[in-house]
C-alpha cells in the first residue's frame, strides 16, 4: 500500500445514525451547562442578596446606585439663647435609598418639618455654631424623620463618668433615610 492508499483507508463515518446522534449528545450537554449556570447563579445571587443588608445598595463606585436627595424648605427658628434675640436659618436635605424612600417621607414631610423647628429651637447659638452641635443637630434629625417609617436611629449614651460619649454596643436595623446634610446654616 502506498501513502495515498493510506489516507483513502481512513475510517468512514458508520453512518447518518451515529452522526445524529453525537450531536444530539452535544446539544444535550450544552443544554445542561446553560441550565446548570443559569440556574446555579440564579439561586446563589439570590441567597447573597438575601444574606446582604439593604444598605449593601448604597456601595460606592462604578456599581452604585446614585442617590436620591429629598430638600426640605428652609427654616427659620428662634433659638434658646438668653433674651430671645437669635435665630437661625437652616436648610436640610436628606439622603435616601431611592425615590420610593423619599415619596414615604415627603407623605410625613409637615410632622418631620414640625420636629426639627421644634430640635432646633431646643439649641443655644453657641452650640449650633460648632461642628459637634451640627453633627448632634443632624442626628436628632435623622431620628425624627426615620421615626413615621418605623425606623430606628442609634442614639448616644449618656456620658461617662470620664465626660465622654459612648455609643450604644446594640446594633441599629437598616434605615433608608441615609444622612441628614445641610444646605444653609445662618446663625443671627
Amino acid at each position: 500500500m502506498s501513502a495515498p492508499a493510506a489516507a483513502d483507508a481512513a475510517p468512514k463515518p458508520k453512518g447518518k445514525k451515529t452522526l445524529i446522534m453525537g450531536v444530539v449528545a452535544v446539544l444535550l450537554l450544552a443544554i445542561a451547562a446553560a441550565a446548570w449556570m443559569l440556574l446555579g447563579r440564579g439561586h446563589g445571587d439570590e441567597e447573597e442578596e438575601a444574606a446582604a443588608p439593604p444598605a449593601a445598595h448604597a456601595k460606592k463606585g462604578k456599581d452604585a446606585l446614585p442617590p436620591t436627595y429629598l430638600p426640605m424648605e428652609n427654616m427659620v427658628v428662634n433659638l434658646a439663647d438668653a433674651g430671645g434675640e437669635k435665630f437661625a436659618q437652616i436648610g436640610v436635605t436628606l439622603e435616601v435609598m431611592d425615590q420610593k424612600t423619599a415619596d414615604q417621607v415627603k407623605a410625613h414631610l409637615p410632622g418631620i418639618r414640625s420636629a426639627v423647628l421644634l430640635l432646633a429651637s431646643q439649641r443655644t447659638s453657641e452650640e449650633l455654631l460648632t461642628r459637634d452641635g451640627k453633627e448632634k443637630l443632624a442626628r436628632d434629625i435623622l431620628r425624627e424623620a426615620s421615626h413615621p417609617l418605623g425606623y430606628e436611629v442609634e442614639e448616644d449614651d449618656p456620658p461617662a463618668q470620664d465626660g465622654k460619649t459612648r455609643r450604644r454596643s446594640r446594633p441599629v436595623a437598616f434605615n433608608p433615610i441615609y444622612r441628614v446634610l445641610f444646605s444653609s446654616f445662618i446663625i443671627q
